[in-house]
């Protein structure tokens, strides 16, 4: 049993911390930079860490920052207002992210000619064959650790972790919490302190200020990728650009 709640909870937050430091700080925004070799580095962490769920990073970013430009409208690609639950507006968000990655959406954005990419981990990782090598292999684990049959209603999690964290923050996200700015979407901060979703629940804290790397803004507000970013920018392994509102 230890051993399978470990795997899990290991699983949860390198797929949460992946999605959010690399994907959403990193590629949508560009809140820190980093030089090629950390940057393959993360992308190749990135693709273990979702693994049956990985996203391709371009257009994941594309996707997200189509979010910020029409937040809480109809263009939105996952907005809880338009949808009667978080199924619908899932299965929107995967159709437009399908579509950019097919490259029948782009995005007017800055960036996006310099968002990495990685043609080889982009192809492996969008395999259907990579996607089921890794729902395998995440069954084989289990029949190797798992005590009892139960334990393997948890493997739905595995497949679907990046899905799942998406549709928690983008719809809890808009719709229950609290706000500390009013801003003409309806973004609020579900947590005081976002531990599960590694401070991507403090949505309205990073819509006010998207290209600020602490979503934490208030002194009891606590974002756990923050102090991370940090130690690696110390570590000269990214630098911080700065603080917004400092």
């Amino acid at each position: 049993m230890v051993i399978i709640l470990s795997f899990l909870v290991l699983h949860w937050y390198a797929s949460a911390f992946a999605q959010s430091f690399f994907l959403h700080r990193y590629t949508s925004h560009r809140q820190f930079t980093m030089n090629s070799f950390w940057e393959k580095f993360f992308y190749l962490f990135t693709f273990f860490a979702q693994g049956s769920s990985f996203l391709h990073p371009k257009s994941y970013a594309l996707l997200h920052l189509q979010h910020h430009t029409h937040s809480d409208t109809e263009e939105d690609p996952h907005s809880p207002h338009f949808f009667k639950d978080v199924m619908q507006m899932m299965l929107n968000t995967r159709k437009i992210y399908m579509e950019y990655r097919r490259g029948e959406r782009t995005g007017p954005n800055a960036f996006a000619d310099s968002m990495p990419t990685w043609d080889f981990i982009d192809r492996l990782g969008n395999s259907s064959f990579t996607r089921v090598g890794f729902v395998l292999l995440y069954t084989w684990f289990y029949f190797q650790f798992a005590p009892s049959i139960w334990w393997f209603l948890l493997l739905p999690v595995h497949a679907a972790m990046g899905p799942l964290h998406g549709a928690f923050i983008n719809w809890c996200g808009h719709k229950y919490g609290y706000r500390n700015f009013d801003m003409a979407d309806e973004s609020r901060n579900t947590f005081l302190f976002d531990l599960f979703f590694v401070g991507e629940c403090f949505q309205n804290n990073h819509h006010k200020y998207p290209k600020r790397a602490n979503f934490a803004v208030k002194w009891f507000e606590f974002d756990p990728v923050y102090p991370v970013m940090k130690l690696l920018n110390f570590s000269r392994i990214i630098r911080l650009k700065a603080d917004p509102i400092r």
